[in-house]
This record gives structure tokens, C-alpha cells and sequence, in this order.
């Protein structure tokens, strides 16, 4: 199932990747639980009776056998030895573990490899340009196509290998051809496009498949036309977009989160501007 999509309250547990390691740790944790609570357990319950009258086990006999390995300095040293070597090792995975419904990280890959840094930092195209509806209807929604074309028709490869394909054809003397990148090939395979970027008739165009990255449980109504009208930035809650190359989730998006930020505003106002941002329940639960 898709992380953004798991739903559901685990009350009182947190949710975790399980994998080869936390398996092993949990194995290292209950065999040294066994390590300390078998000893007694056997002298004191082995055969029912109290400890002050419990006959002496026979030197040879398994049970004292069994004990004795428990008891062994080896042991102790290896168990203790794999607990340290798997906390040393779970430690830095502890970002792994997420209170139900957190999808702080959470990064899938796209159909197509666009990258935000280049469009938003580098050459600094507004948020607004491609996600449009942020300041029409409550959803920014994803760009069609057809705005990707109004550069793309003409934009179909990295600078620096367009500059590279002119070289070449300088040096073998004729006209250069147009250089299209993997990733702008999926685009246009997508419109069925033909080499001269004219509909192909012979091929059906297909919508691209991108995976929603910031989700809200469907009892929560949120509108981008209040946020954008009233001048919070894109960055207040999406995080740094111009700087990433795949967008990933930045914030928790939790109703406490959302709160604790319309408090905020109402005391210190957005961009100089007094703002009155409401936190009664049903303004985003009705």
C-alpha cells in the first residue's frame, strides 16, 4: 500500500519498518530476558514447590546442565556484545519510526524525474505558474501537459548536451540534430508526439501517473485559496521545494501542527499583515 495512504490509529504503538535488523534486535532483547529469568524461574517453579524444599538437581541431569550454560561468562558476553552491536547500528534508523499518519520524509519516486531545484531555485519559475489552481480552487493540483509544452516544445534537452551535439556536428560538417533527454522523452511519449512534436495519428496520448506526496485524511477540509490570498508562501507548509530535486514531504501536516500555525499568525499576522486564521473545529471539520 502507498505510505501516504496508510490510515488507520495504533493506539499506544508506533508504526516501524520491520526489517532484518529490528527482527534481530528483538531476538537479542528476548533471549536475554530468557538469559535472566530462566535460572530462578526453573529453581523456584521447576517442580512446583518452594524453593527452601526443592531437592538438589543431580550434577549430570539436564535441567543443571541447562542452567549452567545460562550461567556461562561466554554467554553473557555474546548476548551483551549483539544487543550493543545492533543498538550501535538501529540507532541512526530511529527516523524509521513515525507516529500513525506522520509522513514527515516521505519521498516516492515519479513517473518523470522533474526536478524543483532546477525549475523553482535555478531558474526560479513561480509556484504559481505551473500549480495554478493554488489560487482558484481549493486544490493546487497537478500541471497538464500541455504547460510543461510552452517550454518543453522548444526545451528538450540539458544545455550542455545541446552545446555538445553542435560540437560534434561542427566537426563532422553537418546540421545538428535535436537532442531530447530520457526523462523530456517521457513527456512527449505521453502526448505521442512524433520527432517533428506533432500528434502522432498511429498513437494514443496517456495521462503520466504522478503519486500524490502531501496527503490529508478525507475528514479534513483544507483550501489553497485562503493560504495563497491571505500571502502564506508555498514553503510554510511544503518546506523548501526550490531546493530539492524530488519532493518530499517537510512538515507533519498534523491537526496540532495546523493549529498551533493559524495561533501564530493571528498574533504576529503573515507577511506585515494582520490576518484573523481561524481555529474553531469546524472550519476544517464540518
Amino acid at each position: 500500500m502507498n505510505a501516504a495512504c496508510q490510515s488507520g490509529w495504533t493506539p499506544a504503538l508506533l508504526q516501524v519498518k520491520l526489517d532484518y535488523l529490528t527482527l534481530f534486535t528483538a531476538c537479542v532483547l528476548l533471549a536475554l530476558l530468557l538469559y535472566c529469568l530462566a535460572p530462578p524461574l526453573y529453581r523456584r517453579l521447576g517442580r512446583g514447590e518452594p524453593a527452601s524444599e526443592q531437592p538438589a538437581a543431580p550434577q549430570n541431569s539436564q535441567p543443571h546442565r541447562v542452567i549452567s550454560f545460562l550461567d556461562s561468562s561466554i554467554l553473557t558476553a555474546t548476548l551483551v556484545g549483539a544487543l550493543f552491536f545492533s543498538l550501535f547500528i538501529l540507532i541512526p534508523k530511529t527516523t524509521a519510526f513515525r507516529l500513525p499518519g506522520d509522513q514527515i520524509g516521505y519521498e516516492p519516486p515519479q513517473p518523470i524525474a522533474f526536478s524543483h531545484q532546477l525549475h523553482a531555485g535555478e531558474m526560479q519559475i513561480s509556484c504559481l505558474y505551473c500549480h495554478f489552481g493554488a489560487e482558484k480552487s481549493r486544490h493546487a493540483g497537478v500541471p497538464p501537459e500541455n504547460v510543461c509544452m510552452n517550454c518543453h516544445k522548444f526545451v528538450t534537452a540539458p544545455l550542455g548536451a545541446v552545446r555538445a551535439e553542435d560540437e560534434q556536428a561542427k566537426k563532422e560538417g553537418r546540421p545538428p540534430r535535436r537532442v531530447i533527454s530520457p526523462e523530456l522523452a517521457k513527456l512527449y511519449d505521453a502526448l505521442a508526439l512524433n520527432a517533428q512534436m506533432q500528434p502522432d495519428p498511429a498513437r494514443q496520448p496517456h495521462p503520466l501517473a504522478w503519486t500524490k506526496v502531501h496527503n490529508l485524511p478525507d475528514f479534513v477540509y483544507f483550501d489553497h485559496r485562503a493560504h495563497v490570498h491571505a500571502g502564506v508562501t508555498c514553503q510554510t507548509c511544503h518546506g523548501p521545494v526550490e531546493t530539492m530535486e524530488r519532493v518530499r514531504q517537510q512538515q507533519p501536516l498534523t491537526m496540532g501542527w495546523c493549529v498551533n500555525c493559524h495561533r501564530d499568525v493571528n498574533q504576529k499576522g503573515v507577511g506585515g499583515k494582520r490576518v484573523n486564521a481561524s481555529t474553531d473545529c469546524a472550519t476544517c471539520h464540518y
